[in-house]
Order: C-alpha cells, then structure tokens, then sequence
C-alpha cells in the first residue's frame, strides 16, 4: 500500500485487446478485493510511446470493489506474483 490513506498502490494483473483496438489493462490490490481498470487506444500508446508498467499509484476513490470471489482470488495471486518479480516501475 502507499504512504498516504487515499492513494493505493495497484499491481498489473490482466492486460487484453479488444476488437476496437483498445487495449485492458487491469490492475488490482495484492489482496485482490479492488481493481482500476483502464482502456486505452493502441494508436495513442504507440503515439505517445506509452509504457505499461508492473503497479500504479491511485486514489482509493477510483477504485472498484471485486465482487466476484473466485476472481478476487485470482487478482490477489497475480497481483501479488508481480510484487515478488517486479520493482513497481518495471515496463512489462
């Protein structure tokens, strides 16, 4: 977790293409209970040489609970799989 009450630090634990070439990133708590997700433009990440990395710093506020509980588990084990093999700014 981050130093701060309202920012939380979020570890990549899914990434997907969609058929608007859009690509999902999903980050997600070592626990697995919250999630952020982001859809970006493939054109755009190229264009401004983007980079995905291993965690992200958010507020507490953007977050969305994961309700699904068999999903939580498997947020929980990849997010914390990338804790023990990534620094939080590793491109991946």
């Amino acid at each position: 977790m981050a130093d701060t009450d309202d920012s939380v630090q979020l570890w990549l634990v899914e990434r997907s293409y969609d058929d608007r070439d859009l690509i999902v990133l999903i980050y997600a708590t070592t626990d697995g209970e919250y999630e952020l997700r982001k859809e970006l433009a493939a054109a755009v990440m190229h264009q401004r040489r983007m980079v995905t990395t291993a965690a992200i710093e958010a507020p507490k506020k953007n977050l969305e609970p994961v309700t699904d509980e068999s999903l939580q588990e498997r947020y929980a084990a990849e997010a914390t799989k990338m804790a023990e093999s990534h620094a939080p700014d590793d491109e991946v």
